[in-house]
């Protein structure tokens, strides 16, 4: 069935304009308009149920996100909404959002259920202490995938974790993809968040892919408020899993920004 045919069905309504919008590897994104005024996005692919779930609890944490309107049959329909450019007010926003999502503690790390990153699996069992879990189910989820200086590296900071990280820190609702390309701000300084990969977890996880690809507002640091003592060095601890990530996806250009995170930690 084409996606027209799908959408026509799912809501009742005929498709009378499309676009196609930027959406990430996972999934084809589309942007659709509705004979009954409707404004849609339309998602295929190998995941969007998933992420139509993780939508629905960050949602019911009291997370801004896109109204999940259909998910089923590897399709997912979102509400479209009004993008703006960023903002003061929107960055504050985001602040008081985040923190309060942190706040939503569960009393293990992990997820129900594995997700992924195009070709990269995200594994999400539970594991007895929070530096077991980023070292099985993040750092080393994949040893044979990275080259083998680095995947030796990585071993190695791995073994180490336990004196790098709290064992017990609150595990918080996490995004667990937060670049600023997953946040959708509005009209009135609203934002939303989108695109998510949640699990529970260290809060400053979603910090530190906040601050991989760019630096938020001071009005965000303002509104999210103070850190633990430690911080800057657990963030390069945090970033070395999307660094893996991207070079596992776009190959090796990004290994520098493997090795920038180990060298910085001594590894």
């Amino acid at each position: 069935m084409s996606l027209r045919a799908q959408v026509e069905a799912a809501l009742g309504a005929e498709v009378t304009g499309n676009a196609a919008i930027h959406g990430g590897d996972p999934s084809s994104v589309v942007a659709l308009d509705l004979a009954d005024g409707r404004r849609v996005v339309a998602k295929r692919g190998p995941v969007v149920e998933a992420e139509a779930r993780m939508l629905r609890a960050l949602s019911l944490a009291g997370v801004p996100v896109p109204e999940v309107l259909h998910a089923e049959g590897g399709l997912l329909l979102l509400e479209r909404l009004e993008e703006t450019a960023p903002s003061p007010e929107g960055w504050a926003r985001l602040g008081t959002v985040l923190r309060a999502m942190h706040d939503n503690a569960a009393a293990a790390p992990g997820w129900p259920e594995p997700y992924a990153f195009g070709r990269v699996g995200i594994p999400n069992d539970p594991a007895p202490d929070w530096p077991t879990f980023w070292a099985e189910q993040r750092l080393m989820s994949a040893p044979s995938a990275l080259p083998a200086d680095l995947g030796r590296r990585i071993g190695a900071l791995a073994a180490r974790l336990p004196d790098l990280l709290p064992a017990a820190p609150p595990f918080a609702l996490l995004h667990g993809d937060l670049w600023p390309g997953n946040l959708l701000f509005g009209p009135g300084g609203s934002v939303h968040l989108i695109d998510p990969a949640c699990y529970h977890g260290h809060a400053e996880v979603d910090l530190a892919m906040l601050h991989l690809f760019g630096q938020p507002d001071a009005d965000f640091a303002a509104s999210y408020g103070p850190l633990d003592p430690g911080w800057e060095e657990r963030r390069h601890v945090y970033s070395l899993w999307p660094a893996i990530v991207h070079l596992r996806l776009f190959g090796a250009s990004y290994g520098g920004m493997v090795d920038r995170h180990l060298s910085a930690l001594g590894f």
